[in-house]
């Protein structure tokens, strides 16, 4: 018996890194994974992976900074299975690390809608779907999004990420009265496909704040669907409205 037997979870961006992990963990704790990305045959590619290991999953390309087809995917995921009982959101994409200076209008404005406003749109067209189930949403913040750093301009990204841990705080008294839980988990670096290249062959900046960190190693995306598999199950009933920092001890440094 898995934690979520009979449960129908959505989750976007799960075409790799972490999005990709947590689709294979909860459909091998027995959720009905609804998955979507903007990368058709990463999509597919993973859904294939879940179902040869014996897992129930459905996969829709989908561009989660697009409204309408978010809208889509809420609407295809509840005519397939009826409900929606998690939503985790977990898509987005590599944030432009540029001065304040020299960030161009059109890449904040980029930004804040493929890190934050995305995950407004699900939780919009969900809500009404997450009241009935009292169902959970997982948000995926950032250490960004709760400090400053020196060495690396992430003025964008930060405040992109703020705004889900916040919009995560609101939703948890909104929801409240329904049952519904909201919860962010703000990850420290996290090793992936696509970010590898950093631990492998870290920048001097860089290589002195990984060995920094207390726990002397950066992050994998188990560290952070390990969080999201407690936080959105019954264990954690009376759980709502946390950030919960996930980054091996680094965000305590000075």
């Amino acid at each position: 018996m898995g934690r979520y037997d009979g449960k129908v979870v959505l989750i976007s961006g799960i075409g790799a890194g972490m999005g990709r992990q947590a689709a294979k963990r909860f459909a091998a704790e027995g959720a009905k994974v609804v998955g979507c990305d903007l990368d058709t045959a990463r999509l597919d590619a993973t859904a294939a992976e879940i179902r040869a290991a014996g897992g129930e999953v459905t996969g829709f390309t989908v561009d989660a900074g697009d409204p309408q087809q978010v809208s889509q995917w809420i609407d295809d995921a509840v005519a397939t299975y009826g409900a929606i009982d998690v939503l985790y959101n977990n898509a987005g994409w590599q944030a432009p690390f540029r001065t304040i200076d020299e960030l161009p209008i059109e890449d904040w404005q980029r930004n804040i809608n493929l890190e934050l406003n995305l995950v407004f749109y699900a939780v919009h067209y969900a809500w009404p779907h997450l009241k009935a189930a009292r169902g959970v949403i997982v948000n995926i913040g950032s250490i960004a999004g709760i400090r400053g750093v020196e060495f690396i301009p992430q003025n964008v990204h930060g405040s992109a990420k703020g705004g889900v841990i916040n919009l995560t705080q609101q939703l948890a008294v909104e929801g409240g009265p329904f049952g519904i839980r909201a919860v962010c988990i703000s990850p420290g670096f996290i090793e992936t496909e696509a970010t590898a290249f950093l631990v492998n062959d870290p920048p001097p900046p860089l290589k002195e704040t990984w060995d920094r960190i207390p726990l002397r190693r950066v992050g994998q995306p188990d560290d952070i669907v390990n969080a999201a598999l407690f936080l959105a199950s019954a264990e954690a009933s009376w759980i709502t409205g946390v950030n919960l920092v996930v980054d091996g001890g680094g965000s305590v440094l000075g």
